[in-house]
């Protein structure tokens, strides 16, 4: 099997050294060591990392992407049926977020959603400061439970 030096994977996966190192802290990823103790990935280490960066990409955090990798025998890399199963456990997520961001385009020029009163349109949006009732923060922009 062919296996990579850190830079060249870096090189090859268009990210940093320190992303490669980072990565493999959090367990995403995992090397091998040679006797005089350097790393070197499998080349399929390569298409983990385009996973993790693809689902970076749509928002989802690192947590989440370990916990999308764990569900992995053998920690081996995601196939397209792989893919396919974790995206569909992503979309109530993604489709949140993008609920979420619809509203915060749609209120951006009249209503930072955090319910503070400092604006003159506050008044009519959140007349006695309800949104302090839902919690802190911009309560108009994120989930109520």
């Amino acid at each position: 099997m062919t296996q990579l030096t850190i830079g060249h994977l870096a090189e090859r996966a268009g990210v940093a050294t320190s992303a490669i190192r980072f990565y493999e802290s959090r367990g995403l990823i995992h090397s091998v060591r040679t006797s005089g103790n350097q790393r070197r990935y499998e080349q399929h280490t390569l298409r983990r990392i385009g996973f993790i960066r693809t689902a970076q990409r749509i928002g989802l955090s690192l947590e989440e992407i370990a916990e999308a990798l764990a569900t992995l025998p053998d920690n081996r890399t995601p196939t397209k049926s792989d893919w396919h199963r974790l995206s569909r456990s992503w979309r109530p997520r993604l489709d949140e977020q993008i609920r979420r961001i619809e509203l915060l385009r749609d209120r951006l020029d009249g209503c930072i959603g955090c319910g503070c009163l400092s604006m003159k349109s506050c008044a009519l949006m959140n007349p006695g400061d309800e949104a302090a009732s839902y919690g802190t923060g911009a309560v108009w922009l994120e989930p109520r439970q």
